[in-house]
């Protein structure tokens, strides 16, 4: 017999700290904008900034300083795959997809997936991956 999927909901807080007017509360993210969140959170984090959770994290902004070409391309996207189906267990993955913008000196990229537990369309986020320095 298949297991049921059992029905969540998914919260988290805002990083922009920002207050709730009525309540005071810190204003917080629900279900699709939490997870959505999480998985950018993921991807730009790099291992070893987070305090007990050394390994949290992908090392995309090692291939940022790289030429932007496929070859760079395929690396980001395997790592954001791994890190994602590593670390974030309320999403299935469905594909990766990074487009190299040799004009603006970065790479654009799509994540799409499905959010595990609740009933929702599947998901797609998108942002651009840029050396910083």
């Amino acid at each position: 017999m298949p297991l049921e999927r059992v029905s969540k909901a998914f919260k988290d807080i805002s990083m922009s700290f920002q207050v709730n007017p009525i309540n005071y509360d810190i204003i917080g993210l629900k279900n699709e904008n939490a997870i959505a969140r999480s998985v950018r959170n993921l991807v730009l984090t790099s291992p070893g900034e987070r305090f007990f959770n050394q390994n949290l994290g992908s090392k995309v902004s090692r291939s940022l300083f790289e030429n932007i070409d496929d070859i760079s391309a395929s690396v980001i996207k395997d790592e954001i795959e791994n890190t994602i189906r590593n670390y974030e267990p309320r999403v299935d993955l469905i594909d990766v997809i990074i487009d190299p913008d040799y004009d603006n000196n970065n790479f654009n990229v799509t994540i799409n997936y499905f959010i595990v537990g609740i009933d929702a369309l599947p998901q797609q986020l998108s942002f651009a991956l840029q050396p910083t320095r």
